[in-house]
């Protein structure tokens, strides 16, 4: 798809408006989530650009809620553009073609809008942005996520940032539009979790590498970060107490509602219970260390049969 245009778009926080111009009643809030394998597929297809290429595209695929107030970005695969000063040009076939061949993986997961890196909006983004406008089904907007990989920004982080779009303007045209931000935060789950604070951890090494913990690592691990937790929220709460800082309702709330769900445990049957899932660990590891070296053993004595 090539496309020419002279004009540039807009980057204005205005409430959005539809086709016709009228300005839309934000009666409900308007979310998006991005799982983190998206955040890793666009900085892997950065790093795997071409040397003259200065941005990548790709197209976003996840699901919605009924009402199209929330957006869960799940997926994503990066489609080929070519960018001059004069015209973008777009696969739009080979984007089709993947977007088949993942509708056979995965059915439930739907074209949701199109990612670039670069914190910057220029006259192609309104372009592309309105081809991926007509790729999404009706009634539901384009999402246009953005990643800032060259870490221009003050806080030096990758500055992910998710828009909308409305013309603007008399006549429609592709390349008059807004581009309205709209919250984003990142989606995990426990598993994922566990992989981003391992990958997290190599930060304060030199070699940037790390390693995987064992389950006792990861159980005494664990144990600190509650502790880190529990002084912390004991801190808070005594400052609230004497007066050093004003009270918030909100994190009283919070607080509440945890304590509210702690089961009353003595503390003699707590420790015995904790005792008995820590021998059960110590249990499995040991058996699990003996079989791992009686197949080492069986392996060696095959070879020499």
């Amino acid at each position: 798809m090539s496309i020419d245009a002279a004009t540039s778009a807009l980057h204005l926080s205005f409430p959005p408006t539809t086709a016709t111009g009228f300005v839309v009643p934000q009666s409900r809030s308007f979310t998006v989530s991005v799982n983190p394998v998206v955040l890793f597929s666009v900085l892997d297809h950065y790093l795997r650009r071409q040397e003259k290429q200065h941005r990548v595209i790709g197209t976003l695929l996840g699901v919605r809620s009924e009402d199209g107030s929330e957006v869960e970005v799940r997926n994503c695969f990066p489609v080929s553009h070519d960018e001059t000063d004069n015209q973008v040009a777009v696969d739009m076939e080979y984007h089709r073609n993947m977007f088949e061949l993942h509708k056979k993986v995965n059915a439930k997961e739907v074209i949701v809008g199109w990612y670039a890196t670069g914190s910057n909006l220029n006259q192609w983004n309104a372009l592309i942005q309105d081809f991926y406008s007509r790729e999404v089904m009706p009634p539901f907007q384009a999402i246009h996520l953005t990643m800032d990989t060259d870490l221009k920004n003050d806080d030096k982080l990758l500055g992910v940032k998710t828009y909308v779009s409305a013309p603007i303007g008399i006549s429609a045209k592709p390349e008059n539009c807004l581009f309205l931000p709209v919250p984003c935060d990142v989606k995990y789950f426990d598993a994922e979790r566990s992989g981003l604070d391992l990958l997290a951890s190599a930060k304060n090494d030199t070699d940037r590498s790390t390693s995987l913990f064992s389950d006792m690592d990861n159980l005494e691990k664990t144990i600190k970060a509650v502790f880190e937790m529990l002084e912390r929220v004991t801190d808070y709460v005594n400052k609230v107490l004497d007066g050093s800082i004003p009270a918030d309702n909100t994190i009283g709330r919070f607080l509440m509602d945890t304590i509210s769900v702690v089961p009353k445990i003595d503390k003699v049957e707590f420790e015995k219970m904790f005792n008995g899932h820590l021998q059960d660990l110590l249990m499995v590891s040991y058996l699990a260390n003996m079989t791992r070296t009686q197949l080492a053993i069986a392996e060696r004595l095959q070879l020499l049969v």
